[in-house]
């Protein structure tokens, strides 16, 4: 239902359009108020903010149809008014057009042409309220979701892929906070999140730092996802910057903040995995890389960022690591030799 404020003195106007529009009333398309003059269509306009337009006459007492359209623009920016006036001479029509009138109807009143003037209004009015409301869902998206995805969820391709998936070379990172779930056994809910974001704020900084996208938060661990040239070093840079930059945060009570960080890069599947039904995707990536990844990371004691033998053997040459030695990971059949990057 769409909400019309008018605003007019004269006495049979609002019988006269409760008469016009009588079906789209009883179909509960339109729904009427009615003021005498701009001083009471004002009064109206804070009982009813959600107006869509606003049909004014310009001559009335107390207050004029034009100083109305002034002021109703102000404090109601998203309604439009129509002009529905004798005084149809260019000045007036050119004064109100230039204080934000959406249009301008002339008595006598042609009932059909108001009515195609006020659908056309709505119309409009309606398309700001849909722009306003995908703006504030945006920036609230970007609140949840990767810039980097926001981007390319704004590309062509994005469009026809939602089915699609492809095989990337690609980085993948785990980074958990060692021992994080003691805290919530002897701190409050409140002082949990905001520790956890606290860290995770820390953490992010350093993976965006790189070129890095946060494929998700599980729990009081971080999913990155490195794609591009040198992936695999700046998943590593990203990885020691972190532990760093945790390192030095204060302790909190008898917890020391420290990560541990798993690290695999190769081939894996990207695409969006969910449920079409649900209209519930995440843009993310599957495979065997991403699973030993996070294998290692379970694997990794407090301070420690694990890769496997592949991986060691693509950066030996930039980063100082130590043999670990053959280590059985979850659901892996055979041994795998791990390597612990120092620096």
């Amino acid at each position: 239902m769409t909400k019309i404020l008018v605003a007019d003195d004269e006495a049979d106007l609002e019988i006269l359009i409760r008469q016009k529009f009588r079906k789209q009333i009883r179909d509960n398309q339109y729904e009427f108020v009615f003021a005498q003059n701009g001083i009471d269509a004002l009064e109206k306009l804070l009982e009813h903010p959600d107006v869509a337009i606003i049909l004014s006459d310009i001559n009335m007492p107390e207050m004029d149809g034009l100083t109305l359209l002034t002021k109703s623009s102000e404090t109601s920016p998203l309604t439009k008014t129509v002009m529905v006036s004798a005084y149809g001479d260019m000045e007036n029509i050119r004064i109100a057009m230039n204080r934000g009138a959406f249009d301008f109807v002339t008595k006598p009143v042609n009932f059909e042409d108001l009515e195609l003037t006020m659908q056309k209004t709505i119309q409009h009015v309606n398309q700001l309220r849909a722009t306003l409301q995908a703006i504030k869902e945006n920036n609230i998206l970007r609140m949840y979701v990767d810039a980097n995805v926001l981007n390319f969820m704004g590309t062509k391709e994005y469009e026809h892929s939602l089915n699609n998936n492809e095989t990337v070379d690609a980085t993948v990172a785990f980074i958990d906070i060692c021992g994080f779930t003691s805290i919530s056994e002897t701190e409050s809910p409140d002082t949990v999140v905001q520790l956890l974001n606290r860290y995770f704020d820390v953490m992010v900084k350093e993976i965006i730092a790189q070129g890095g996208m946060v494929d998700k938060f599980i729990g009081d661990c971080i999913m990155a996802v490195f794609r591009g040239e040198y992936h695999l070093d700046r998943a590593l840079d990203t990885a020691l910057a972190i532990r760093l930059k945790i390192d030095d945060l204060p302790d909190i009570g008898s917890f020391m903040p420290k990560v541990s960080i798993g690290i695999n890069s190769g081939e894996m599947v990207s695409g969006n995995i969910g449920s079409h039904s649900l209209r519930r995707l995440d843009y993310t990536v599957i495979g065997d890389t991403v699973n030993t990844a996070q294998r290692l990371q379970s694997a990794a004691g407090i301070g420690q960022i694990l890769v496997n033998e592949d991986c060691y053997i693509k950066i030996s040459h930039a980063f100082n690591c130590r043999k670990v030695g053959e280590i059985n990971l979850k659901n892996k059949s055979k041994p795998m030799i791990v390597y612990e990057v120092l620096n």
